[in-house]
């Protein structure tokens, strides 16, 4: 028996893109388009009639805003919702409201562009559809609060040769779908001297920026934008920019890392098997790597490549993820050494980095 197909309506107020849109999408043969909608008015009828498995949602249109729409339905009927949103700077920071309100994912409106950027943007966006499809969404609830920050107590408590063996750990984080408000709440609890972080999070150019701006102001830790030649140091997290890989490197006893183009790796640019297997390569034993949600298997190879040179390893468990693909994926093939729920990470993190 045929799986039933996963059914997308698209709310949107531009008519070309409501097509392109559907053209992407209809493409795979997984996907169906169950209707389209102008505004959040005629999707909410339409939603009357059928509900749909996933919706595509622009945040700006007129009659009632994307943002608003979100959050109606998150309250009333949660359903996974997919944030199509210009590459636009300015509204970036709207468009990370929204995975706060409950949206799982965010895609970038599809542009005319090399045959590259075409087939590129066409695996990305039918893939956050489908790992939407099978995401475990909630109604909206109260706003997360981190759990009491970390101090050093944590890892100085084994005694002051700690201090020196810590100097030379790094952690390597991968997360997909659902992965923005996990990272948030991991990086929250960290204490402002903990190992120096690199991190991939499947998410669209741009974002990037303005999603390590915006935890920058949340943490104790610094968090920003990795560029090309940045040293890892203690107390702050580097994240990949979208639509590039990240590399570990290593100089001596300075840790940096590399900002690379190419092709997709895993169906992903960045990928986290990138970013884990020169975490192995560069830091082995030296090294933590922590795979969050996320669909697919993005990071199973390159976790269990750091296990093998000597890492410790950790996966979010699957109570706590929205999707748990890439988990699953890595604890499937034996590289992970804990499992754990998504409020436990951050001290492992903090305790296996002595």
């Amino acid at each position: 028996m045929s799986t039933p197909k996963i059914r997308v309506l698209i709310v949107d107020d531009s008519a070309v893109v409501r097509q392109t849109l559907s053209d992407v999408l209809s493409s795979d043969p997984d996907i169906e388009i169950m209707g389209t909608a102008g505004d959040p008015f005629v999707a909410a009828e339409r939603i009357s009639e059928e509900v749909p498995d996933v919706i595509t949602l622009d945040i700006e249109m007129p009659r009632m805003d994307g943002l608003t729409f979100l959050q109606k339905i998150m309250a009333q009927h949660p359903i996974p919702v997919v944030i199509c949103s210009s590459l636009a700077e300015e509204g970036a920071q709207s468009t990370l409201r929204a995975l706060e309100y409950g949206a799982v994912d965010i895609i970038a409106k599809p542009r005319m562009g090399s045959k590259r950027f075409l087939e590129d943007a066409r695996t990305t966006i039918c893939q956050v559809v489908k790992a939407a499809a099978s995401a475990r969404v909630r109604a909206i609830r109260p706003r997360h609060v981190a759990e009491p920050k970390l101090t050093a107590d944590a890892i100085l408590s084994s005694g002051t040769h700690a201090m020196a063996e810590t100097t030379e750990k790094i952690v390597a984080i991968g997360a997909s779908t659902g992965g923005t408000e996990a990272l948030k709440t991991v990086l929250e609890t960290l204490p402002a001297d903990c190992p120096g972080i690199v991190i991939v999070q499947h998410m669209p150019e741009l974002f990037t920026r303005a999603f390590a701006d915006r935890l920058d102001t949340l943490c104790s830790i610094t968090v920003k934008e990795a560029a090309s030649n940045d040293t890892v140091i203690r107390g702050r997290a580097l994240i990949a920019p979208g639509n590039h890989h990240l590399l570990l490197k290593r100089s001596g006893a300075r840790y940096y890392v590399e900002i690379k183009d190419g092709p997709l790796v895993c169906r992903h640019r960045p990928s986290v098997d990138v970013l884990f297997r020169s975490a192995a390569r560069y830091a082995g034993q030296n090294a933590v790597g922590v795979i969050l949600t996320g669909m697919g298997d993005d990071g199973a190879r390159g976790m269990l490549e750091m296990k093998e040179a000597g890492a410790i390893t950790i996966a979010q468990d699957e109570a706590t993820c929205v999707v748990f693909g890439m988990p699953n994926e890595a604890i499937k093939r034996d590289a992970v050494d804990k499992v754990l729920p998504l409020e436990s990470v951050a001290g492992a993190i903090v305790v296996h980095a002595r």
